[in-house]
């Protein structure tokens, strides 16, 4: 660790405690030198000025809040004494110069994809199964049980074994002490691409759901959007789509959304409705044919030289701490900068987390058209929280308060630098498709799993997730990079971190070097190189937003 603290902007009036600091502790920063009046802990923020009730605490160079108590210089910044607030913000002058990074050793190179007939390149290569509502789960269920294994596509970890184990234990008349110290052992089988009856087609998946029916007609609507975001995907060459036939999902709806995404869908489409076939045997075996048919022409396709500039990079966090603004979003937001410049695509969401930071966005849209609709989106989804009780500053958990995050305006500030600072190309309405390459901006909630879902849908195909605290958050037809802040969390946790940048923490490796290094990566992972952990585990989340408030 060559620093203790770190001042992350010159305007602040907090600094973070790269390590445990204790009270009494002197820790020096340039020619400054501060007293600690009371314990720290790594990731937590002291005052580096005297603070009384009302004066605003400043941090990434925005208001992040304001004095609710005096806090002396040295005091601990806690939610004992911290109020949420943010700064205003108002349409103005697009900003037209951006300083693009240096891409040399990257601007010729390619990764192995999927080709599409759209021309969109896919980093993967799936078959998916749809319910147009959620009275066809169960039906997903048993395909999913006739289908999954015998392709060679079952889990690669079994924990039958530990069942067994136990079982004989229990009949051995061992006691509760003897079963909760026992050592179970994992059964491991390994799933080669060779030994899968079509070794070019990476899964068949499917996306169970609660939605299609009992809601809005806009649900439904907002629905079919999203599946039909997942259809067109270029991770995916095809799809089944069982429906009930009498839900407010109709197919019709499903196919207009398709139409609007791609209307001159190539890939095989095969739909089937529940109340038209007649029995469940007969669905489920028309079913069992027409997705194995697809598979056929899914293993035909096989992975070819493409430009960088095809990868559409969804940008995530979740289970943020105090690192997270300071070492692992930064890397991704170069990581974005440098496939900006190279043409490519890149898609930041979560909207509530972006609350403190419209200002800098807005400036940084291409025109004012494009800067209104961040607003009025912005304004419209914080004003319906609101409306309920809520709002964006009840946004921090519980673990992100424990870990740093003690105002929304905080996490939001760290949480914006994933999206780096290339100009934004675009707005984006949930369940909207991108369209443009450069940044651009989705509404969706900060709740992990929706929001990664949404950018999936909208066509990010590999997704970069940061987090400080560890989750095991996947996608299924996307390949989901998770990037430690941390070392000591990706240490504690391997089994589901890919990507390491607690060496920013520890003063080894600079930002622009974690985020040459992550993009490095992602060309690994884009060509099937790498198989990132979720994907490793199966890890298929995927929850569709409903338009009511969910931050």
């Amino acid at each position: 660790m060559k620093n203790k603290i770190l001042k992350v902007h010159p305007q602040d009036n907090v600094i973070v405690a790269l390590t445990n600091l204790v009270a009494g502790e002197t820790v020096q920063l340039g020619t400054e030198t501060y007293v600690v009046l009371e314990n720290v802990s790594a990731k937590h923020k002291f005052a580096t000025q005297d603070l009384q009730i009302g004066d605003e605490v400043t941090m990434y160079g925005v208001l992040v809040g304001k004095a609710q108590t005096p806090i002396f210089r040295g005091g601990l910044i806690s939610t004992a004494n911290l109020k949420h607030a943010a700064g205003t913000y108002q349409l103005g002058e697009q900003r037209s110069n951006w300083p693009a990074p240096q891409v040399n050793g990257f601007r010729e190179r390619t990764f192995q994809g999927y080709h599409r007939a759209d021309g969109k390149v896919g980093t993967a290569n799936y078959w998916i199964v749809i319910p147009l509502v959620f009275c066809e789960n169960r039906n997903l269920d048993v395909l999913r049980e006739a289908l999954v294994d015998d392709l060679g596509y079952g889990r690669k970890h079994s924990y039958q074994r530990q069942t067994r184990e136990l079982v004989s234990l229990l009949r051995a008349g061992k006691s509760v002490e003897d079963i909760l110290q026992a050592d179970l052992d994992v059964e491991t089988a390994t799933f080669a691409k060779n030994d899968r009856l079509f070794p070019n087609v990476d899964g068949v998946k499917f996306l169970t759901h609660d939605g299609g029916c009992g809601g809005t007609r806009q649900d439904a609507q907002a629905l079919c959007g999203l599946l039909a975001g997942y259809i067109v995907h270029p991770n995916v060459a095809g799809a089944t789509v069982l429906s009930l036939g009498c839900q407010n999902a109709q197919v019709a709806m499903l196919k207009e959304e398709i139409a609007k995404r791609d209307p001159q869908l190539a890939k095989p489409l095969y739909v089937l409705e529940q109340q038209t076939v007649g029995t469940e045997s007969a669905l489920i075996s028309e079913a069992l044919k027409m997705t194995f048919a697809g598979l056929m022409q899914a293993n035909q396709i096989t992975r070819q030289p493409a430009p960088i500039s095809k990868i559409c990079l969804g940008l995530e966090c979740g289970g943020s701490d105090g690192f997270s603004g300071i070492s692992a979003n930064p890397t991704v937001g170069y990581t974005s900068d440098l496939l900006v410049t190279l043409g490519g695509s890149v898609i930041l969401s979560e909207f509530p987390e972006l609350c403190g930071v419209e200002q800098e966005l807005c400036d940084r849209c291409i025109d004012p058209p494009t800067a209104q609709r961040f607003s009025e989106l912005m304004y419209t989804y914080n004003e319906r929280a609101k409306a309920v009780g809520s709002g964006f500053d009840m946004n921090p958990s519980p673990g992100n308060i424990k870990d740093g995050l003690i105002t929304d305006a905080i996490k939001s500030a760290g949480a914006a630098k994933k999206g780096g600072t290339s100009p934004v190309t675009a707005v984006l309405d949930y369940p909207e498709m991108v369209t443009k390459p450069g940044l651009n901006l989705l509404c969706t909630p900060g709740n992990d799993v929706e929001s990664t879902t949404a950018e999936v849908g909208s066509g990010a195909n590999v997704v970069v997730f940061t987090t400080g605290l560890g989750t095991p958050t996947g996608n299924p037809v996307a390949p989901v990079i998770k990037i430690a802040t941390n070392t000591a969390l990706a240490r504690r946790m391997p089994d589901i971190i890919d990507f390491n940048t607690g060496s920013i923490i520890e003063g080894d490796e600079t930002i622009e070097e974690a985020g040459k290094r992550l993009l490095e990566y992602v060309i690994a992972v884009a060509s099937g190189e790498i198989e990132v952990a979720a994907v490793r585990h199966g890890q298929d989340d995927f929850i569709p937003w409903k338009r009511g408030v969910s931050l």
